[in-house]
C-alpha cells in the first residue's frame, strides 16, 4: 500500500467511524437495538472508543511503514479535536434535523 493510499485510508476510516454512533442505535455499532434510542452519554463513549479504534489502525500502518514515531499530548489532543469535528454530519443528523416531524429520533 502506498503511504497516499494508507492516509486516505486513515482518512475515511475516521470519517465513517466519527459519524456511527449518530447514524445507529445499536449498542457498539452491532449490538442489540437500543429501545427508544441511546442516550447521548452511550454515543459519546462510542465515538470515544471509535477514536481509539482509528487511531490503533493508523498505528498499525504507520508500524507496516516502518515510521512508528513516538507521540505527544498534543498529538492526541489535535487528532481527538479532528476527530470530533469529523462527527459534526452526524451529529446534524441525529440531533439538529426535524425528520418526520420528530427531533433526535
Amino acid at each position: 500500500m502506498t503511504q497516499t493510499a494508507a492516509i486516505w485510508l486513515v482518512i475515511v476510516a475516521a470519517l465513517v467511524a466519527a459519524n456511527l454512533p449518530f447514524v445507529n442505535d445499536r449498542w457498539l455499532i452491532v449490538g442489540k437495538q437500543a429501545p427508544g434510542g441511546k442516550p447521548f452519554l452511550a454515543r459519546a463513549l462510542e465515538l470515544l472508543l471509535l477514536y481509539f479504534a482509528v487511531g490503533a489502525l493508523a498505528r498499525l500502518i504507520e508500524q507496516r511503514a516502518g515510521q512508528a514515531a513516538p507521540q505527544g499530548w498534543e498529538f492526541y489532543a489535535v487528532t481527538a479535536a479532528l476527530f470530533i469535528t469529523l462527527a459534526f454530519p452526524g451529529f446534524v443528523y441525529r440531533y439538529l434535523m426535524r425528520r418526520g416531524g420528530r427531533r433526535g429520533h
